[in-house]
């Protein structure tokens, strides 16, 4: 199975193959401020897995709440970040789970960083949290 995330204006995309490794909703204020909103969904698929990426993307490099660099490419026409390389995922790129756009992709496996979450945000308690990014 193959699956396509892009931008809002389609001018940067990437695609990958099969399912993803992990995918996790954030609630870093790293990612509240990437996204605008009050948590992410990402989806992090091993570096095979990317058949390719389309277009010309710009690349922020900034820290993690856990202090390690996270590379993220956006658009530099609609500013979407689509895509990232996390240092605390060697091998892997993560994508953001709205750029695919598509209702039946699989659920998050857990929620972390959960010390900075919304108060009046709650998630199913089948998923793991942690209230930094390890799980014990």
């Amino acid at each position: 199975m193959e699956r396509i995330a892009s931008c809002m204006c389609v001018d940067l995309s990437i695609r990958v193959k099969g399912d993803p490794t992990m995918t996790a909703a954030c609630n870093c204020t790293k990612c509240q401020k990437r996204t605008g909103s009050v948590f992410s969904v990402g989806a992090y698929f091993k570096a095979e897995q990317v058949i390719e990426p389309i277009g010309n993307g710009t690349e922020f490099t900034t820290r993690s709440a856990a202090g390690r660099s996270v590379t993220q490419t956006f658009c530099p026409r609609c500013g979407s970040t689509v895509y990232w390389v996390a240092e605390f995922q060697p091998n892997q790129i993560g994508i953001a789970v709205g750029c695919f756009a598509d209702p039946d992709f699989p659920e998050p496996m857990a929620t972390v960083w959960n010390g900075t979450k919304h108060n009046w945000v709650s998630f199913p308690p089948h998923w793991p949290s942690s209230d930094t990014q390890e799980f014990n």
